[in-house]
């Protein structure tokens, strides 16, 4: 009966093919070289081989000397051709202005002289306008400053007005324009006393007439009353 238990207590023994096996928690040679593996192929793009193309143009982008003072002469040539093309329009644009200025000028000169048609001739009469400012001088010379003044200016004026009336209307046209353009409530003012002056003188003219028809009227009546006193007798 003993013989028969031992039999029985080895016969459920665990044999040896169990204990051959390997424990769970012991390293696989076949699973520890696959993470290494992959770490290595994630690892081998980041890190640029000596020969990679990345590290070969980082090197050609890189500027010689030579390329650095030829940089430096492009940017000087742009500066000086800049700024000599600003200086060359400054300059363009001074004489432009002046040419204008000139023009209108000899424009303003051309417009003040006389047509051909109108007959008029400027050496003799201004040469009488002259005598005539001087004539009004010598007469003033024993008055005061204020006729001393306008004297002169007057006899002038009117002589020229006299002598020369279309270069007097042509010079009052090109200062009616000039005060236009460049003062113009002057020119306004200028305007309603030009209008004012103007009802003036057709009123005077308008006076004048009807105190003409009227005397001529009295004289003829006069007449007429005379002539009839001679053919009665009296």
């Amino acid at each position: 009966m003993v013989d028969s238990s031992r039999q029985e207590v080895w016969a459920e023994a665990p044999s040896e093919t169990i204990t051959t096996r390997k424990p769970i928690y012991d390293d696989d040679p076949a699973t520890n070289s696959a993470p290494a593996r992959t770490s290595l192929l994630r690892s081998s793009p980041s890190s640029p081989s000596p020969s990679s193309p990345s590290s070969s143009s980082s090197s050609t982008q890189s500027l010689t000397p030579t390329d650095r003072v030829t940089e430096q002469v492009r940017r000087a040539r742009r500066f000086l051709y800049t700024h000599a093309l600003t200086a060359e329009n400054g300059v363009n644009d001074v004489l432009s202005r002046v040419l204008q200025v000139e023009n209108a000028c000899a424009d303003a000169v051309a417009s003040l002289a006389p047509p051909p048609e109108s007959g008029e001739q400027l050496l003799p009469g201004s040469i009488y306008v002259v005598v005539s400012a001087m004539a009004g001088a010598i007469g003033s010379r024993n008055r005061g400053i204020l006729l001393r003044t306008t004297m002169p200016l007057a006899f002038g004026a009117l002589a020229a007005r006299m002598l020369l009336p279309v270069t007097m209307q042509n010079v009052a046209d090109r200062g009616w324009e000039w005060e236009k353009k460049n003062a113009p409530g002057l020119a306004e003012q200028h305007l309603r006393l030009r209008h004012s002056w103007d009802h003036t003188w057709s009123t005077g003219v308008a006076h004048s007439h009807m105190a003409r028809s009227m005397m001529e009227e009295k004289i003829r009546h006069g007449r007429e009353t005379l002539e009839k006193w001679v053919r009665e007798g009296r």
